[in-house]
């Protein structure tokens, strides 16, 4: 499908690029870049209300806790282990310090996100709260067109990015680990997905936040098992992502224009800040103060690439499983073959110290990570459609459609499904990025007591 990677490289370079790192740079200099200056501040709103939960007895909608796990659910899936095995595999080993370029600067384009979409939220139909980008598009712009054009967007990348890509992950590490049927591995995965997301964001909510901090602890956990017997190789692998990162053509032959394009690709699907995908998540969240919501907004991205994409970059780094001279003849040959990237890559990573037990990690890692995905993003997809439609009525048939292709990316081609995966998260990012430009001084009016440290108690 070379015309499928022909479209998703015009869009992404460098107009998409730039777009991403404009975003999150232009939020990061508004606030004085917040991440950094006020770090003690928004680690205290999340991590310190983790750490000393409240008990509240409030009902409807999600819980701050509940509305993280969900969109944790989404963004720590497969591009945490398959999409940055990918990113070294195609943009080389600087790939990975543009993905934290992308990720330090993602910080605060999410914040911005997850506090416009509480802003302008609505109440949903059956309780609670519901909204995203297409809301603070058309009541915060007064564009419904381009609320209609995020949407419509919004249900493609659910079915792309959000669904072909997991389940091809899922799939793919099964099959490399335990020689499980595809096909077989695609119905079962479809089965499970569908009695999640028959109880609405509720129940997405409720095995998100069950899930999420297990499937994240068990990761962190083996792949600081594999760091801490490969340590003597850790700082030659920091050096190659600097070299890879700044050289015009790489002393391993990548170029610096491939590490920047698939690093902060793949750094915008493992965080999604830009996407708007995961702001509908927050949306639903019982809370007062929408700048509140912002600063989880931050945690998500440190959660989800800071911490987690670092462990696996480094994994595969350290233990020399990735051959860059390999890697750059195939993708000349056009021989490249699933098992030299993706879930099989990191799977082989952790296998070299772990054993057998190292490729049955990564395989289980990615089958949660992939799920609470799946169910992720099928709300997504729900509220896009809802948009479009004005209502539940195209929930019948998306459902199915939903379900029906996790079954097709099971067995489908790999390299391909990453190309649409990225033309549709492309697509979907353009007016959400457009749209925050547009509300920075909404957005900066809600943020500035938590900028300026002057918070104040949600009632």
């Amino acid at each position: 499908m070379e015309w499928l990677n022909t479209w998703t490289d015009r869009l992404w370079e460098p107009w998409l690029l730039g777009l991403f790192l404009f975003t999150g740079l232009w939020y990061s200099a508004a606030t004085g870049f917040f991440q950094l200056f006020g770090l003690r501040r928004w680690l205290k709103a999340t991590l310190g209300k983790l750490l000393r939960p409240s008990g509240s007895r409030e009902t409807g909608g999600l819980s701050q806790t509940q509305a993280l796990a969900t969109a944790l659910a989404s963004t720590i899936g497969t591009g945490s282990i398959a999409g940055v095995a990918t990113a070294i595999f195609y943009g080389g080993p600087g790939a990975v310090f543009w993905m934290w370029v992308s990720a330090l600067l993602g910080m605060m384009t999410s914040c911005a996100e997850k506090t416009l979409a509480v802003r302008y939220r609505e109440r949903a139909p059956g309780g609670g709260w519901q909204g995203g980008p297409m809301c603070y598009m058309a009541r915060g712009l007064g564009r419904r067109g381009m609320a209609a054009l995020f949407s419509l967007c919004c249900v493609g990348a659910s079915l792309a990015g959000g669904n072909l890509v997991q389940a091809n992950s899922i799939s793919t590490a099964l099959r490399a680990s335990l020689g499980w049927d595809p096909l077989a591995v695609g119905l079962g995965v479809a089965l499970a997905c569908g009695a999640v997301i028959l109880g609405g964001v509720g129940r997405i909510g409720r095995v998100s936040e069950r899930l999420v901090p297990l499937m994240a602890l068990l990761y962190l956990g083996g792949g600081a098992a594999v760091l801490l017997a490969r340590a003597s190789a850790v700082p030659a692998a920091l050096a190659a992502i600097w070299e890879g990162a700044f050289s015009p053509r790489a002393a391993l032959g990548y170029g610096m224009g491939a590490a920047l394009r698939y690093g902060v690709a793949r750094g915008v699907f493992t965080n999604e800040a830009g996407m708007g995908s995961s702001a509908m998540a927050h949306a639903a969240a019982r809370v007062d103060d929408p700048a509140e919501e912002g600063m989880w907004g931050v945690f998500e991205v440190f959660v989800a690439t800071l911490l987690v994409c670092t462990v696996t970059a480094l994994v595969i780094l350290t233990t020399g499983v990735y051959n860059p001279e390999e890697a750059l003849s195939a993708i000349a040959s056009g021989t490249v073959a699933d098992a030299m990237l993706g879930a099989p890559l990191s799977a082989a990573a952790f296998s070299t110290v772990l054993g057998r037990w190292g490729g049955l990690l990564v395989a289980v890692c990615l089958l949660l990570f992939a799920f609470t995905s799946l169910v992720g993003w099928s709300y997504y997809g729900e509220r896009g459609l809802a948009w479009l439609t004005g209502g539940s009525r195209g929930r019948t048939l998306y459902r199915p459609l939903f379900l029906g292709a996790i079954v097709l990316g099971s067995v489908g081609d790999l390299s391909a499904v990453w190309n649409l995966a990225d033309l549709w998260t492309g697509l979907m990012a353009l007016p959400n990025l457009l749209a925050l430009l547009l509300l920075t001084p909404e957005a900066l009016r809600l943020l500035r007591p938590w900028v300026s440290g002057r918070t104040v108690r949600s009632p």
